[in-house]
């Protein structure tokens, strides 16, 4: 009996493995038969991991400077408001001017603003209005970026590679998210802020180097009469998708009522009752690897029905808020930050993936620069509002609510049929 019941265990082992096996290889599919995403992805990757790093040399480069912590939040702002502003202006240059042609221009701004940057912190010379200039520019460059890297996937890799492409890309951005703080420490420790900045404007200059490698040429769209045209039918093309527009609107209130306080909250619980920075930092490296985590398993993976297991990852989210709300001990909510680690990824990758498919290749980056601004506008009123919202109601009661609020919004928007269906 415990022979057999062995021999079948191994056989069931032997069968996962291949399994696995089999999924990791169709996985870099992307990498190994095409070779223009073979070409663009180690430029990606690495300008990642340099934007990953960069955030920590900024805070010691400022914090440690007069006005510290106020000016931080300057600098935070003089970045993220020109990234709102520019970003539907980016989404129709995109469309009209080629993605390949406005993602060059966008990394070589960001290139050489990081190098200016790293070079006013190695000469000592850093006066607070250019830190501000160069953090707009680098904001900037990034609103111009992002909704042309959504059009230009599909040129990159065929409808059939297209989870898998996108699967590598969340891949590299949960690697660089939990490598990238802990390498900026060792180095801004070691070497300072400049030095940190020096190498993140090197990770652009080698993402510039990639995209001028494609020997694809992306067709520039058929422009409207004007800019303000183009941005009308971009917004037709969004609103006139169900799924995509309650989806934009399900994650604009979420980082409003759930991310953004969590973030502003978590370090402030964690250092009161969970042990203090350390233990945070637990928090969000078990986020960091549950992401990553997900990602080497979606590889080779073809779901169905993309939009709707998205909207369900996303419940995930509700879990390490929802922990900390509890009262629940540090392990209970890193293994909550590792499950939303989890529906971060699987549903990043398969949204991007439904984008792709879904909406037309002319007006791709415009319905991205829609998508982007619709679910991150109150990212930033979120985070203004939790600390007032915790003294009025109590921490536990504003982390809470959001974690209720996204699980009943989640089963909402899954009562909408294109969501389903998709």
């Amino acid at each position: 009996m415990t022979t057999a019941l062995d021999g079948r265990r191994r056989i069931v082992r032997a069968l996962f493995q291949h399994a696995l096996c089999q999924g990791l290889r169709s996985g870099l599919d992307p990498l190994r038969t095409d070779r223009e995403f073979r070409v663009f992805f180690p430029g990606y990757a690495l300008s990642l991991l340099g934007s990953a790093m960069a955030p920590v040399a900024l805070a010691f480069a400022v914090l440690h400077g007069p006005g510290g912590a106020d000016r931080l939040g300057w600098v935070l702002t003089a970045r993220i408001l020109p990234l709102v502003l520019v970003l539907l202006a980016g989404g129709v240059a995109a469309d009209r001017l080629g993605s390949r042609r406005v993602m060059l221009a966008a990394d070589l701004l960001r290139a050489l603003s990081q190098g200016a940057f790293a070079l006013l912190l190695l000469t000592g010379h850093a006066p607070f209005w250019a830190i501000l200039l160069l953090a707009a520019v680098g904001g900037a460059g990034e609103a111009v970026f992002t909704p042309a890297l959504t059009a230009l996937i599909p040129r990159l890799s065929p409808p059939g590679r297209l989870t898998e492409a996108n699967t590598l890309l969340t891949l590299a951005r949960s690697t660089a998210a939990v490598a990238g703080p802990a390498l900026a420490g060792l180095l801004t420790a070691a070497a300072g802020p400049g030095a940190v900045l020096a190498l993140d404007a090197g990770s652009f200059a080698a993402s510039v180097w990639s995209l001028a490698l494609l020997t694809v040429r992306l067709p520039a769209g058929e422009p409207g009469p004007s800019y303000l045209a183009d941005l009308r039918a971009g917004w037709t093309e969004f609103r006139s998708r169900s799924w995509f527009w309650v989806t934009c609107l399900h994650i604009c209130l979420f980082n409003f009522l759930l991310w953004a306080p969590f973030l502003v909250l978590g370090p402030a619980t964690a250092g009161q009752r969970l042990g203090g920075a350390g233990s945070w930092g637990l928090i969000m490296a078990a986020y960091g690897a549950g992401s990553v985590f997900a990602s080497l398993g979606l590889l080779g993976r073809r779901p169905a029905h993309p939009v709707r297991l998205a909207t369900l990852a996303s419940a995930g989210w509700a879990l390490p808020p929802g922990a900390l709300a509890l009262g629940a001990p540090l392990p209970w909510v890193c293994a909550g930050a590792l499950v939303a680690g989890v529906g971060t990824a699987v549903n990043g990758t398969l949204f991007a993936t439904a984008e792709q498919r879904l909406i037309p290749a002319a007006a791709q980056a415009r319905v991205a620069a829609y998508g982007s601004l619709g679910a991150f506008a109150l990212g930033p009123l979120g985070l203004a509002a939790a600390g007032p919202a915790a003294g009025l109601l109590g921490t536990s009661t504003v982390l809470g609510f959001g974690a209720l609020w996204l699980l009943l919004s989640t089963g909402l928007v899954l009562t909408v049929p294109s969501v389903r269906r998709n």
